[in-house]
């Protein structure tokens, strides 16, 4: 993705939303409408730098503007945006961030100084930001969740087995992802393991339980735009509520998909071949805890083999 530099002549409209990838892909059909909408403006995201490689697959990005978090302003010169988009959400820090750099047109939800629809509490995610544009006249389905082609996969045809999650509310037992891969290798299937550099010695420890060669863990091994490509061509992924799941409804990979803190009314996949599995009775709701939702725990393996069977038929 090219980064933000000098005016190349178009105006410009930048959209906000500085958070994580899974974030990022709810935002996606929002995305799309601007760019239909605004054919000849630069689209322009403010996102943390490490999205590159993603963010580069979302059709009809122009730029990227590398920003972590709202702690600091907008690293671009006021009075240069044309419009900027509050993808970000409703608060005073989002707004006041893009306010600081004069946009002549601001796009959000209702708050001091702005117009828009009412920001709604319980919605799911990829509809709060297709009705926040559609609201300002940008009509966008919410279920148009496509990202450009990644380029061919190393691993064509594999059961993606992803047991990265940034925090531990989100962490499923190692032990039930190693039988999950083994039941999928048993199928004839060729299981890799995915995450982040950071749940590479878990990704590991789940090898060697399910009896996976070592390269079979793919996590710590690959950039993300190498991830969006394994997912791409799967032949199921198996994750927990994160980025991998949003990638495989970007791609229409079937997906088990296992749901703790996060209900799925919010965050789960669209229509298509993907299963939800959780016990919403048992949910704790502490999405930002280091110990596993109980409504994540309530799933076991064979609860998932059994629903990647009915995916692969």
């Amino acid at each position: 993705m090219k980064l933000l530099a000098e005016p190349d002549g178009r105006p410009e409209l930048l959209a906000l939303r500085t958070l994580k990838l899974g974030d990022l892909l709810v935002a996606v059909p929002a995305l799309h409408a601007l760019r239909r909408t605004f054919p000849e403006h630069r689209l322009i995201l403010a996102m943390p730098g490490w999205l590159d490689p993603i963010i580069d697959l979302v059709h009809g990005v122009d730029a990227l503007l590398p920003t972590r978090g709202l702690d600091d302003p907008l690293a671009v010169d006021a009075d240069r945006i044309d419009i900027a988009v509050n993808l970000h959400g409703v608060g005073g820090e989002s707004c006041e961030r893009l306010e600081e750099i004069r946009p002549r047109r601001r796009i959000g939800h209702r708050s001091p100084g702005w117009d828009g629809p009412e920001w709604l509490d319980g919605i799911h995610e990829r509809h709060r930001w297709a009705r926040l544009v559609t609201e300002h006249g940008m009509p966008a389905d919410e279920n148009e969740v496509w990202l450009d082609d990644p380029g061919p996969s190393a691993n064509p045809g594999a059961a993606v087995v992803h047991v990265g999650a940034f925090y531990g509310s989100r962490h499923w037992p190692l032990d039930r992802f190693a039988a999950v891969a083994q039941a999928l290798e048993r199928r004839g299937l060729r299981a890799v393991v995915t995450g982040g550099a950071a749940d590479r010695d878990r990704a590991l420890r789940v090898a060697e339980l399910a009896g996976l060669p070592e390269d079979r863990v793919l996590a710590g091994r690959m950039d993300l735009r190498e991830m969006a490509a394994t997912v791409a061509a799967a032949a199921i992924v198996v994750t927990v509520d994160t980025g991998a799941a949003h990638l495989a409804s970007a791609y229409a990979r079937p997906s088990v998909v296992l749901f703790g803190p996060s209900p799925p009314e919010e965050w789960g996949p669209p229509p298509g071949r993907h299963v939800v599995l959780t016990d919403a009775r048992l949910r704790v709701g502490d999405t930002f805890g280091s110990d596993p939702d109980p409504a994540l725990l309530a799933v076991n393996a064979d609860d998932v083999v059994a629903a990647a069977d009915g995916l692969l038929g």
